[in-house]
């Protein structure tokens, strides 16, 4: 079985940057989806997606959109689709998938749960950021079928190298 692992934990505690910081370091074709905070003046005005093969971005929720309301943001169904969903779908021929993030925006959408659990059906290792408190059947399911680490203040710059190790040995 592929390793796979779940990052979590509050929000705005660095778990994208982690991601980003693994992504960077691999030596391993990597590609899925990596979210990051859109900013205007000093003020998160929403998020976007990065696909990690292609290096097409899209937007995933801002104050502006027309789609599904969570909070202050709206979030674009079309880009979450054909950027995010896309990206996880094509990663599928790549040594590591990376999600970021299955959370209540994304899960806003059949084709990215679609991808999501396509992908946890491959042998590919995996390595996704799940929110928090999420009760959604796909949540639940990569809580019990992944090794979860919560990251905090403490661990979050000193556990790249460790979540890194452990997905690609024995490979």
């Amino acid at each position: 079985m592929a390793h796979r692992i779940a990052v979590t934990g509050s929000p705005g505690i660095g778990k994208s940057t982690l991601v980003a910081k693994i992504v960077q370091a691999s030596k391993r074709s990597v590609g899925g989806v990596l979210a990051r905070d859109r900013h205007y003046k000093d003020r998160r005005i929403g998020f976007e997606l990065l696909d990690l093969s292609t290096g097409a971005v899209g937007i995933l929720a801002d104050e502006t959109g027309s789609g599904p309301q969570l909070g202050k943001y709206r979030v674009h169904p079309e880009d979450l689709d054909n950027i995010g969903a896309q990206a996880i779908e094509s990663a599928l021929k790549c040594d590591l998938i990376v999600v970021d993030e299955v959370g209540p925006m994304e899960l806003s959408s059949r084709r990215f749960v679609s991808a999501v659990e396509n992908a946890i059906s491959s042998d590919r290792p995996m390595l996704v950021v799940l929110h928090e408190w999420s009760n959604h059947r796909l949540a639940k399911k990569i809580r019990s079928t992944f090794k979860v680490i919560t990251v905090t203040r403490e661990n979050r710059d000193t556990i790249a190298q460790e979540i890194s190790r452990a997905l690609f040995s024995g490979i």
